[in-house]
């Protein structure tokens, strides 16, 4: 029942929190406020209903290091996409125009720490950690980054392939980013600087939904195997490929520090409390 409970309470700060957001994407400040305010009180009721449930503080949103993590993997999300990006220029298939709209970028901020914090709440916080508990690390990266992807079908503009997109490079890479860490701080900056790179920086479509425009005015064309199509880069080749390699590197990581969970133990281990 603790997956329900913790699901649950994640869940009613996700969906108003999200449909918040994006009924205000079009006033940059008050929607910069709403996705902040979502995103710290997303992480304060997780922590509330981990401690009922489990008994235990919940040391994967402890605070020591957030900011390094949060850091660390902001960068690292944001130089992942530029190298979309770049590949996708390099082909003659990204045009950069001029200068966008800097105050849309700002909006795009909030509705994507909002996005990234309640979502890897959701996905790797409690749905990843509860189901590796049963199941043990593998199994459990490949169900909940599957679903990761299938959720993203809801969106408009969504296509089979980009769904299949968005499990492979996204659902794969941020829950390795969470066994290497166990802790949820880098897979939240990673997703938020893959997500503001794509929306507030490069304005592109971030995986089929229709974002506001942001820093740059850039033209995308070109064939969908390399531009994503209507989905967005994130159904590019290069986004694959790029998000494959990062998450071997983070299971890599992941093995060396001894979080793998295997099946035989995963019954019994206690994966929450791993350092």
């Amino acid at each position: 029942m603790r997956l329900i409970w913790q699901l649950l309470a994640v869940v009613a700060v996700w969906i108003p929190g999200s449909l918040g957001t994006a009924a205000m994407k079009d006033d940059p400040w008050p929607a910069l406020v709403a996705g902040l305010l979502t995103a710290v009180v997303a992480v304060l009721v997780y922590g509330w209903v981990v401690r009922r449930t489990e008994h235990r503080a919940p040391v994967e949103v402890s605070l020591e290091g957030a900011g390094a993590g949060i850091s660390w993997g902001t960068l690292l999300g944001i130089a992942l996409f530029g190298a979309v990006i770049a590949n996708i220029a390099f082909l003659g298939d990204y045009t950069i125009n001029g200068l966008g709209t800097p105050a849309s970028a700002v909006g795009l901020l909030g509705i994507m720490a909002g996005a990234a914090v309640t979502e890897e709440l959701v996905f790797r916080g409690v749905l990843f950690r509860n189901v590796e508990h049963w199941t043990g690390t593998w199994i459990a990266l490949v169900l909940t980054g599957s679903l990761f992807g299938l959720i993203h079908l809801l969106n408009a503009n969504a296509t089979l392939w980009g769904a299949i997109a968005i499990a492979i490079e996204a659902g794969g890479m941020l829950t390795a980013a969470y066994i290497a860490t166990r802790k949820l701080w880098v897979p939240i900056g990673l997703h938020f600087g893959w997500n503001i790179a794509a929306s507030a920086v490069f304005s592109t479509k971030v995986s089929g939904s229709n974002t506001p425009q942001g820093l740059l005015d850039a033209t995308m064309s070109g064939p969908a195997l390399v531009t994503g199509g209507d989905f967005g880069p994130e159904g590019s080749v290069y986004a694959v490929v790029f998000g494959v390699v990062a998450t071997v590197v983070f299971m890599w990581l992941a093995h060396r520090r001894g979080h793998v969970v295997p099946v035989r133990r995963s019954a019994r281990a206690d994966v929450g409390t791993s350092a």
